[in-house]
């Protein structure tokens, strides 16, 4: 459905920051410059999750989800959400929050992954410095445009999830890259959309 969730997307109506339209803020050039350098910090993540796909691919022989499915019902892997990125009241404050709150989620998750590729864990911590920069990016703009930061409560104060076998963890780790190359992609298009009003 990610087809769907693009096209989805490009017909809702983007509204609504503090009840202005959001073309008041999109002409402020520190805004553009804001998304612009986001947007281009969101490439180099999804650029280091797809690395890091592949090394998934090669090293573990692990590289198409119709396959894995069957095994991801098994599984207890949390997708963060990103609703208030592509909704018909659309707030630029609450999408920003939740694409930071997805960050955190993804950047404990990522334990997972360097437990399964510990020959990789400078690419692990590429990404994760990267996650950091964009979150904290996020935030400072956010306060510098006077927006209100909500801080989502973390959806689940759990350990990491525990997988019955060391396959489980493979796929597992499988999925959570999976799922959050399919979040970095509804941030990409939100922060694209905002930077063409």
């Amino acid at each position: 459905p990610a087809g769907g969730l693009a096209l989805l997307l490009g017909v809702l109506l983007w509204r609504a920051l503090h009840g202005a339209p959001l073309t008041e803020l999109s002409g402020d050039q520190d805004f553009q410059l804001f998304l612009q350098r986001n947007l281009e910090f969101t490439r180099k993540v999804r650029g280091d999750v797809a690395a890091l796909q592949r090394v998934v691919c090669d090293t573990l022989q692990l590289c198409k989800e119709d396959e894995l499915l069957l095994v991801r019902q098994e599984l207890d892997i949390a997708q963060a959400p990103l609703e208030q990125c592509h909704r018909r009241t659309f707030q630029a404050e609450t999408c920003f929050s939740q694409i930071r709150a997805g960050l955190r989620v993804y950047h404990s998750s990522l334990a997972t992954i360097q437990a399964l590729l510990p020959g990789h864990a400078a690419l692990v911590e590429t990404l994760q410095l990267d996650m950091a920069n964009l979150s904290s990016n996020i935030q400072q703009q956010m306060e510098d445009l006077g927006l209100a930061t909500v801080t989502y409560p973390p959806e689940n104060q759990d350990p990491l999830p525990t997988f019955s076998s060391h396959f489980h963890h493979q796929v597992g780790g499988f999925f959570i890259l999976a799922n959050f190359q399919r979040f970095l992609e509804t941030a990409y298009r939100a922060l694209r959309h905002l930077a063409s009003l």
